[in-house]
């Protein structure tokens, strides 16, 4: 390990200040139901959970869609080497959530500590991981720093990050280099990020497509799946996945029109946070007061964790965050159950993933709701989702990347 720059040492003394303060700034959190009340002091390096034996890969990612999408790493990696243990962590309490539903064999779930040199040191004592492996943009100073102090590989994955933020992040730019200097490798989702981090201090960058194509299919409960089959019987369902008030604004009117010309169409709307309050125009039952259908145009399926049931039970599946600042949500979950995926016109997030679906004839681009209802009505979505469903079994395979993962997890 070479030591720290200036700017990576007034970080670490400055973070050490602040983890001082950590403790109270959690239970405010907590008070307002914004933190997980059983398990939050895992924020403060205090382990949830005893370290499994043998050598273990600890994996992380900032949110949902970033961790669920390091299953399909994990499965690759156990194939290479069967006896090797996994440690993902993430901030977001949605991603511990639904990952718990969803976690591969011998893996374990956590909170990453706050980036405080006290914690992370008290999370690393614990776990003592072989490997630690970064995906996507979220990358936190101390944690590299003292992974790299105690000889830990680093590895950076599916690395993202756009021009908006390289010029955030070009202010502090000595920080970022100090910081991507430590890894291994680093990997980059497209050559627009490759490039940005490069300008930023990164070694050689690689390119190599989105490990989010490649992850396991979302689970489903058998009993429930049937459940809802019965339910939803004679009614032709479709279904608008993670969105936000402005895909949910477009889903409505179009289930709307829809509805007019057909009552059998059913909208599944799930939004992206559940428990965020919505105003729908529509008479709908919602799932979280276990409301059953009785020929209402709308379910509302506002809980955690259950887009392998949607998924499964609807042919066509829009993908939200498209209609807005977001910039589009992860359509392989969908492709990977044979839903058509449509999306709207904002998917720079992942304007890579999509260019595929489209090269390939596997997602329909939706501009408005009239061209949305009409779409759907039309029919013929069914060859869109059979190809979507074979991208995501002969995308690139992740043996070759596993491989050279669990040669430096000794």
């Amino acid at each position: 390990m070479r030591p720290p720059g200036l700017a990576l040492r007034a970080y670490g003394l400055l973070a050490r200040g602040l983890g001082a303060l950590a403790p109270y700034h959690l239970r405010r959190r907590l008070a307002r139901g914004r933190e997980d009340a059983t398990r939050w002091r895992e924020k403060l390096g205090q382990a949830g959970q005893m370290r499994p034996p043998g050598r273990l890969v600890w994996l992380h990612g900032v949110g949902l869609g970033e961790v669920m999408a390091l299953r399909g790493v994990i499965e690759a990696m156990s194939r290479a080497d069967p006896a090797l243990q996994f440690l993902v962590t993430s901030s977001a309490r949605s991603s511990a959530l639904v990952m718990g539903a969803n976690l591969p064999a011998r893996t374990v779930h956590q909170y990453l500590p706050l980036d405080a040199p006290q914690f992370v040191a008290r999370f690393l004592d614990h776990w003592q991981p072989f490997l630690s492996v970064w995906s996507d943009q979220d990358l936190w100073p101390c944690a590299v720093l003292e992974a790299d102090r105690r000889g830990i590989p680093l590895v950076f994955l599916n690395a993202r990050i756009t021009a908006e933020s390289l010029e955030k992040r070009k202010y502090i730019q000595s920080l970022y280099a100090d910081v991507l200097e430590r890894f291994q490798f680093v990997m980059a989702q497209d050559k627009r990020s490759a490039d940005h981090l490069a300008s930023l201090g990164a070694g050689a960058v690689q390119v190599s497509p989105s490990i989010k194509a490649s992850a396991p299919v979302l689970r489903a409960d058998g009993a429930e799946l049937d459940r809802m089959q019965t339910m939803f019987k004679g009614r032709k369902v479709w279904v608008a996945a993670s969105t936000h008030p402005e895909d949910e604004a477009v889903a409505i009117a179009a289930q709307a029109q829809l509805f007019a010309a057909d009552p059998r169409w059913l909208l599944l709307l799930v939004p992206r946070l559940p428990n965020r309050h919505l105003a729908l125009d529509i008479a709908y039952v919602q799932r979280s007061k276990g409301e059953g259908l009785a020929g209402e145009p709308v379910y509302l399926a506002d809980t955690l964790g259950e887009l392998g049931l949607w998924y499964r039970l609807a042919g066509a599946a829009l993908m939200g965050g498209s209609f807005g600042p977001v910039q589009g949500h992860n359509p392989w979950e969908a492709a990977a159950l044979g839903c058509a995926v449509l999306h709207g016109p904002h998917v720079e997030n992942f304007a890579n993933d999509y260019r595929l679906l489209h090269d390939e004839n596997a997602a329909i681009k939706v501009p408005n709701s009239v061209f949305l209802a009409n779409r759907l009505a039309a029919g013929g979505l069914d060859p869109f989702g059979q190809r979507g469903r074979a991208l995501t079994q002969n995308v690139t395979a992740l043996d070759a990347l596993a491989q050279r993962l669990v040669g430096l997890a000794r």
